[in-house]
């Protein structure tokens, strides 16, 4: 649980300083949330980070994606050459990229990435569940590992992204089961589908939950069910999160989709999470509302791999910098404001 007396004592430093109250919005709470999860007066995001975990989807094979899963494994390579859009964010906002390998097909060894491979793909949901219970697992304690691992190398801060061609079917999927909504309120076009192909997404999301009686099962059996290891391993990130008091943001609809399975199997999971954006994908209004966070960019993204959450980062920058500057009214001669 975060400390509730160090959000308030954070937001009361704001107060003093030099600037109307509450002038910085939304930014003064997310400061405030980042200082309790960190247990200071003094927040420090300087330790920034960007997980991206990436898998590959067997629901690919029944035409829910343009792409073809080579895609993934492309993606992958460019991100372990610092060469995706995510590297090219993340380098001016001063973080650093780690890709995971936790489920591409492929046997080739990629360097540059950290492999946690708990198998090449899931399994095609259509058919049968994506994975068995202990995949899962695996790859959530994968993520558990890996916020633990950069905690001790000096990051505080961590926005997680994802690559996996057929991911924001699984996601979809995920939470329609979660939320008991009907799949056409949760899915979108992804990278680009035309109606035909939707429908059909929409038809297979849907066929599953007839198939399982995914509106009656627990989280697990969702995410083993219809889920996808790039999801159970940002699951994982979100609790390690909460395990070591470390701030993870989330980015779109597929990391959106893990914190919701985060915070339905640890109960107080979100209380360590920033939103960054309101996604495309139709479930992302749905995935923050039940979290009861705010979105704090509103730009229309769909790129993926963590890219709106790397945007927040530089807005939180400039945020603590007014923090940190301690410029009071004192000091420019002016009667502060006071509460009412």
């Amino acid at each position: 649980m975060i400390r509730q007396d160090i959000y308030d004592k954070v937001k009361l430093n704001f107060d003093h300083i030099a600037k109307p109250l509450d002038g910085l919005g939304v930014f003064e709470e997310l400061i405030s949330k980042i200082g309790a999860i960190q247990d200071t007066e003094r927040p420090d995001i300087t330790g920034k980070a960007v997980v991206v975990m990436c898998a590959d989807n067997g629901i690919v094979s029944m035409g829910v994606s343009q792409s073809g899963q080579d895609v993934t494994l492309a993606v992958l390579k460019s991100m372990a050459k610092g060469n995706s859009s995510v590297c090219h964010m993340a380098s001016v906002a001063g973080a650093k990229v780690f890709p995971v390998d936790i489920g591409v097909n492929t046997d080739e060894t990629v360097p540059n990435i950290i492999n946690c491979k708990v198998r090449k793909g899931t399994r095609n949901f259509a058919i049968e569940p994506a994975m068995a219970e202990a995949e899962a697992l695996k790859a959530i304690e994968y993520g558990k590992t890996i916020v633990k691992d950069l905690k001790a190398k000096g990051v505080n801060l961590i926005a997680t992204g994802e690559m996996g061609i057929g991911n924001t079917t699984t996601s979809a999927a995920v939470v329609a089961s979660l939320l008991k909504l009907s799949p056409e309120k949760v899915t979108g076009r992804g990278a680009g589908l035309d109606d035909e192909s939707l429908k059909r997404k929409i038809e297979l999301i849907d066929s599953a939950i007839d198939k399982y009686s995914l509106y009656e099962k627990d989280a697990m059996e969702i995410l083993c069910t219809v889920g996808g290891l790039d999801i159970a391993g940002l699951v994982g990130v979100f609790l390690g999160g909460m395990e070591e008091d470390v701030p993870i943001v989330i980015d779109g609809v597929i990391s959106g989709a893990a914190a919701l399975i985060a915070e339905k199997l640890s109960p107080g999971a979100k209380d360590f999470m920033l939103s960054s954006h309101r996604g495309k994908e139709k479930a992302c209004d749905y995935i923050l509302r039940e979290l009861g966070l705010k979105p704090v960019i509103d730009g229309d993204l769909a790129l993926g791999e963590g890219t709106g959450a790397v945007m927040l980062f530089p807005l939180l920058d400039q945020a603590m910098a007014v923090y940190n500057s301690e410029v009071s009214f004192s000091d420019i001669e002016v009667e502060q404001y006071k509460r009412v």
